[in-house]
């Protein structure tokens, strides 16, 4: 765990205790989170709050970790495999699974049964106590979402604030489908070509007469990539800009609008002019030492890897069926929902998974919660659509849905002062708002950043260091955590 105090002496009448945050993954470090942003976090919610990061069980600095691929080196190499672009896609994936399982159970079938979800809520709760408080302070991103439902179903009575940002399907996840969480993926796509026409040649590189002109264009782009792929070296590494990378990085960067979308318009610019370098580095990889082979090397130690958000996901979920024809009309259906299904192949890493037990099975809500929850959805999230957070909030009695018109991945992906004032009301006074309410953002991703002051009408003061807190925050990728699997 790592811990950014509050101003506020712990023996004062000010003081309210810690706020317990999750990034999301499954698989994501809180304790990197806290490290990088804790401060932003706190200028959202106020001096008066502890803000805590912790790596959840099998993750990261916690032990012990899952590891099951080895070393960095053998991991880079499996996952810049899994990018190569292939007519078999979907038996690939399958056949990838499989290995996954037989390693999961080989290297950590003594560790397996102890990493999910459930245990870490219940360790939440635990953290919780040892600060001398009996109810949860907690705000949790995407995965992160998942977890503070399930620790609101498991501990209703345990509950003093809970906010839960970019949601999960809470039962389409334990029930391993990952089916639902591309609804509103094309909705942001639209959004991308919308907001490059409205901004301009001079603002978007990727600029057309029409957002439909951009969006033809793109086909056109995909057309080519297939047919001739593009070699890049850089001074890091070398590789291909092919469909699947270009498709990857197009997912990758529909999270993080403001933080990636004019760099994404210049590199689709770029790569239809032949030079694929700046889409390529958009996703690359980080350098490997590969003269070391050994299982722990110093920078590796404490990494976050894949794995651990496959043991998560697996453990926690129904069992997959490994006959290869039940998957392929999995994807018949999802393919269906988006066109996107084809880069979220989540379902089939848990195919051949190890037995372990099911620790949660519902119930997925709770009639009362000892204070009722604050459930944040986007209109045009990529991930995590708006229609889950309002499935969500019908799960749990008293709870409200703060809606945030903008693209991206969660609240934070979008500089809104509306949105993080309520949230910030929330925490202190435990102020919800109105039923109905929707929160704008000023501006469009392809606005210099100083626009936000100048068009923000929020009632906040323009000094107030919430509108730092939420520009910076913005310019966090909120990337797909299982992308490269």
């Amino acid at each position: 765990m790592t811990r950014l105090p509050s101003t506020v002496p712990a023996n004062s009448s000010d003081y309210r205790g810690p706020i317990l945050l999750n990034p999301g993954g499954p698989g994501g470090s809180g304790v990197d989170f806290v490290l990088g942003i804790g401060e932003w976090i706190s200028s959202v919610v106020g001096p008066q709050f502890d803000i805590i990061g912790f790596d959840p069980r099998g993750v990261a600095r916690s032990t012990p970790r899952v590891s099951f691929r080895g070393n960095a080196v053998e991991r880079t190499f499996w996952q810049q495999n899994a990018m190569s672009a292939s007519p078999d896609t979907l038996a690939r994936a399958w056949a990838r699974g499989k290995i996954n399982g037989q390693l999961a159970g080989e290297r950590h079938a003594d560790i397996l049964p102890y990493i999910n979800t459930a245990q870490t809520a219940a360790d939440m709760l635990s953290i919780v106590r040892a600060h001398g408080k009996e109810k949860l302070l907690y705000w949790g991103f995407s995965y992160g979402s998942l977890l503070g439902s399930t620790y609101a179903a498991m501990f209703p009575d345990k509950i003093e604030r809970l906010v839960i940002d970019g949601v999960l399907d809470m039962e389409d996840y334990y029930k391993t489908l990952w089916a639902t969480n591309l609804l509103d993926t094309d909705k942001t796509m639209n959004t991308f070509y919308a907001t490059c026409h409205s901004a301009g040649p001079t603002q978007c590189a990727f600029y057309a007469p029409t957002p439909a002109q951009i969006a033809a264009n793109l086909s056109s782009l995909y057309t080519t990539i297939r047919a001739r792929p593009v070699p890049v070296r850089t001074a890091l590494s070398y590789g291909l800009v092919d469909y699947t990378r270009l498709r990857l990085t197009l997912l990758t960067a529909l999270c993080s609008p403001w933080a990636d979308w004019p760099t994404l318009a210049v590199a689709l610019a770029d790569l239809a002019r032949g030079n694929g370098t700046a889409l390529y580095t958009m996703l690359e990889p980080p350098s490997v030492d590969s003269e070391c082979t050994c299982p722990s090397a110093p920078d590796e130690e404490f990494a976050v890897v894949d794995e651990a958000g496959i043991a998560v996901s697996c453990n926690d979920g129904d069992v997959v069926p490994e006959d290869f024809g039940e998957l392929e009309e999995y994807f018949k259906n999802t393919l269906s929902t988006s066109e996107w299904a084809e880069l979220w192949d989540v379902r089939t890493l848990c195919v051949g998974w190890p037995s372990v037990p099911k620790l949660f099975k519902g119930p997925f809500g709770a009639n009362t919660t000892s204070f009722p929850l604050l459930i944040v959805g986007n209109t045009a999230d990529p991930l995590t659509p708006l229609w889950a957070a309002k499935k969500t909030a019908q799960d749990f009695s008293g709870a409200v849905v703060l809606t945030q018109d903008s693209p991206g991945h969660c609240s934070i992906a979008a500089p809104s002062v509306c949105t993080q004032k309520y949230i910030r009301e929330y925490f202190a006074n435990g102020t919800l708002p109105p039923n109905g309410t929707v929160c704008s953002v000023p501006g469009s991703p392809f606005d210099e950043p100083e626009t936000l002051k100048s068009k923000s009408s929020t009632g906040v003061d323009a000094e107030d260091p919430l509108h730092d807190a939420v520009k910076n925050l913005s310019t966090l990728r909120r990337s797909p955590s299982l992308r490269l699997l």
